[in-house]
């Protein structure tokens, strides 16, 4: 092979050598190693919820959703809560408890008292009536105010209950922090089960509640 082959050879190699490193130099640069995914902040289920305007409170009672239903063996709904939520809860003949503690996931207080345990809705019952339960039946109503698949019932303090009321997240947050990510996740997943829409500002605020998962 002469000269001007050889020098021609290694320029190509030089050449091809030059474009693999500038090549890996800037995909380095672009997907450091050893660096995290960005965490996404929202959650596709949010997505998935009709907004809506918020309905009107009209023909609205809590008769309209029969609570507390009977479970058997002489046992209600709010009866059933507080044995699967509280601890070393120990009940009477009649299914009531008297004794046990309960942990207030919104306040973070340990109750020891069953009568001073309230049992919360985590989606009000007058909030599901203006999100589409006035057009449910009775029977559908009462179905969304007995569920007991450990998300829309939740045992709480009295005074952190009355102070949430019938208000969606944009007006009323658990005062513990910490648990803003669950509640918002918990109350998208209600929505979603029972088919409810949720208005702008509702919407806004459980994204916001989201950044914090």
């Amino acid at each position: 092979m002469n000269r001007a082959a050889v020098t021609s050879l290694v320029v190509f190699v030089l050449l091809v050598a030059v474009g693999w490193y500038l090549t890996n130099l800037q995909s380095s640069q672009e997907n450091p190693p050893n660096t995290p995914a960005p965490v996404p902040t929202g959650s596709p289920d949010l997505a998935a919820l009709r907004i809506a305007p918020e309905g009107k409170m009209a023909g609205y009672s809590r008769d309209r959703f029969p609570h507390w239903a009977s479970q058997g063996n002489s046992c209600d709904t709010r009866e059933i809560v507080l044995q699967k939520q509280g601890v070393d809860v120990k009940q009477d003949k009649d299914c009531k408890a008297v004794s046990g503690t309960w942990n207030s996931a919104y306040d973070g207080v340990v109750i020891k008292e069953a009568g001073e345990v309230d049992i919360d809705h985590t989606v009000p019952l007058a909030e599901a009536w203006r999100s589409g339960a006035d057009k449910w039946t009775d029977d559908e109503r009462k179905a969304f105010a007995n569920d007991l698949g450990g998300i829309q019932l939740l045992a709480v303090t009295a005074k952190s209950n009355r102070s949430k009321g019938d208000q969606d997240p944009a007006k009323w947050k658990p005062p513990i922090a910490a648990y803003g990510c669950t509640y918002a996740q918990h109350w998208i997943s209600v929505k979603i089960a029972y088919k409810l829409t949720v208005d702008q500002a509702e919407h806004d605020a459980l994204a916001g509640l989201l950044k914090t998962c």
